[in-house]
């Protein structure tokens, strides 16, 4: 036996994205506004599936580049050194820190390309209409953004060591154009996720529930 799927759009319920405060209002209303933020209502944010593939697709072009090329280039009186994100967990993972070593390969690879996946898996099953499990869709969206920030800690050790180490011609640490590429996929990612409205998950599941109990209301009118 399911259980009975009740949107705030079927309810007449809209919340506002800003303050949260909700509202009753009928489903073909225009131009809401928020009683306390004075913020425009929407039952679900506008052209959202559309906004979020675009932001994923550049997602995921940029993601190549931003494992590719360095995101450190190493300059000392021996040479100059560049640096992949990869190449960086090998080094570390082979000077005897396994443990950063570790960190840093789920924190720039693991986390960034597990939240571009989920996020595509989302966007299909709502494009699909999909009706399996909309409470387990949904705590993997609220899983994948909040984890998505963390992916930053690559760029910041970029950034610090870039500030930090300049010696002239002895050593000197720039930023590469992959921590460039980097940066731009998570905070695509993460406005990708800002963009998708979860509510959308449960849309299906409501018309279907709909769509079934509406024979046995008739049956027993």
């Amino acid at each position: 036996m399911t259980d009975h799927v009740l949107t705030g759009t079927a309810a007449h319920v809209v919340g506002c994205d800003g303050c949260g405060l909700a509202h009753h209002a009928l489903s073909d209303q225009h131009d809401m506004c928020c009683l306390r933020c004075g913020l425009p209502l929407h039952f679900r944010k506008p052209d959202s599936l559309n906004r979020t593939w675009a932001l994923l697709i550049a997602s995921y072009v940029l993601i190549i580049p931003a494992n590719l090329l360095p995101v450190m280039k190493s300059s000392t009186l021996a040479g100059t050194e560049d640096d992949t994100i990869m190449g960086g967990v090998i080094y570390l993972w082979e000077s005897g820190s396994e443990v950063l070593g570790a960190i840093l390969f789920i924190a720039s690879i693991v986390i960034p390309l597990s939240k571009l996946f989920a996020l595509t898996y989302l966007l299909i099953s709502v494009r699909r209409r999909s009706t399996w499990q909309p409470k387990t869709r949904t705590q993997i969206y609220r899983v994948l953004e909040a984890v998505g920030r963390w992916s930053m800690i690559d760029v910041y050790v970029a950034s610090m060591l870039t500030a930090l180490v300049q010696f002239g011609n002895l050593m000197s640490i720039n930023v590469g154009a992959g921590a460039i590429a980097f940066g731009a996929v998570v905070v695509l990612t993460m406005i990708a996720a800002e963009c998708f409205d979860p509510r959308l998950i449960w849309d299906a599941a409501n018309q279907t529930q709909a769509t079934t109990d509406s024979p046995k209301e008739n049956h027993a009118v």
